[in-house]
């Protein structure tokens, strides 16, 4: 079955940087659509950045500037770096592939950024 792992999370301050990684298996991983996504407590998922099978990426308006989705399609692998975090981008981070039509999630790993 398909198995997407993230990893990276953790607790930091503001200002500082943190990446998080998407291990993917199972999946055409060079033709699926990719993103990654953040749930805060008490708030709706939400899209924090997409990245297609061209390479072509799209942003939140709260992170533009500040975090880069990439994807690595030889070792089937999403990242998102993430600089200069502030608080409320705390929050439990999720990577999403769509392929063949189908949504998959990963089980988030969570971020936390401290003031």
């Amino acid at each position: 079955q398909v198995q997407l792992v993230e990893s990276g999370g953790g607790l930091v301050q503001a200002g500082t940087s943190l990446t998080l990684s998407c291990a993917t298996s199972r999946i055409s991983f060079s033709i699926a659509a990719m993103a990654w996504y953040r749930q805060a407590p008490g708030k709706q998922r939400e899209l924090v950045a997409a990245i297609n099978r061209g390479g072509t990426t799209n942003y939140a308006d709260s992170v533009k500037g500040r975090f880069t989705i990439s994807r690595d399609n030889a070792k089937s692998t999403l990242s998102l770096h993430m600089n200069s975090l502030k608080p409320e981008d705390t929050a439990v981070y999720y990577c999403n592939a769509n392929f063949l039509g189908r949504d998959f999630w990963g089980q988030g790993t969570q971020v936390t950024v401290s003031s």
